[in-house]
């Protein structure tokens, strides 16, 4: 069998066994688990083992940190955030979709290691992001929006704070380390695997990662979709209130929802890393 048949299919048996699970464990819903199957059948048929265990290694280290504090974030993410913990088709293509292309990508015009840089700071954005999500939450000091430095409640788009961004810079580097360890461990299996000169996945994860999360985080201080909160006059996420009544538009554009921001600050976390690997290798 073609060996790009045998990781399609493979990827395809394993994504599905995953999202079921991910669905057993309330951590996708029904479209999720959709989700999870295209972009994980075509990042481990396309680009191979070692891009789908870094995909599988995101949503590991999501869905544990998801359940981290769980009760004290839930508060903050029924007011503040459009959807809740369990991701659906949206926020499956949003955190994988750009790896999914860079994988094709990859296939088609193999000897370009950008490619493969860019797909780490794809992932290194979205994971990045979702560290400081779960992390930046429990900050005791209050969150600054990006723009100005003025201080907003937790949850706000576009607000950081110091913990979150330190989460932001240890999602990155995880993800760079893990894509190395995995390299190391392809050489054990693939003697001639050039793991040693692998080294630029670290500081390249860790700026990726950095990067993107304060892209995403300056894409909801100024362009993300926000809605007035009826009884609390509060800015949200979300469109529709509990009794799925139109919220007030506050500001930003209709169409740039928070799964909008995060697809387009994964192509920029990934831009910068294919640029940052040009630079070092």
């Amino acid at each position: 069998m073609n060996p790009v048949i045998w990781r399609l299919v493979a990827g395809l048996v394993l994504s599905t066994l995953i999202g079921l699970v991910a669905y057993r464990k309330q951590a996708l819903s029904g479209s999720g688990v959709a989700g999870a199957i295209i972009t994980g059948s075509c990042i481990f048929g396309f680009g191979g083992w070692v891009w789908g265990l870094t995909l599988i290694a995101f949503f590991v280290y999501g869905t544990l940190l998801s359940r981290f504090k769980e009760r004290q974030k839930e508060k903050v993410a029924a007011e503040k955030f459009e959807k809740g913990s369990r991701r659906d088709l949206g926020q499956a293509l949003a955190n994988g979709g750009v790896g999914a292309i860079l994988a094709v990508l990859s296939f088609i015009s193999p000897d370009n290691g950008w490619l493969f840089a860019g797909f780490i700071g794809a992932m290194a954005t979205v994971n990045a992001d979702t560290w400081a999500t779960e992390l930046g939450v429990l900050s005791r000091s209050a969150p600054r929006l990006l723009t100005t430095g003025r201080q907003v409640p937790p949850g706000t788009s576009g607000g950081i704070t110091a913990l979150g961004t330190l989460a932001t810079v240890l999602g990155g580097l995880a993800i760079g380390l893990t894509a190395w360890a995995l390299l190391v461990g392809k050489s054990w299996l693939q003697p001639g695997t050039d793991w040693a000169g692998s080294w630029w996945l670290v500081p390249v994860g860790a700026a990726a990662g950095l990067v993107g999360s304060l892209a995403d985080s300056l894409l909801g201080a100024t362009v993300q979709a926000m809605y007035t909160q009826a009884g609390t006059g509060q800015a949200t996420e979300k469109k529709f209130d509990r009794q799925h009544r139109l919220n007030p538009f506050r500001r930003g554009w209709p169409f740039m929802n928070n799964d909008a921001v995060n697809f387009c600050s994964s192509v920029i976390g990934a831009a910068g890393a294919a640029a940052l690997y040009l630079l070092l290798v």
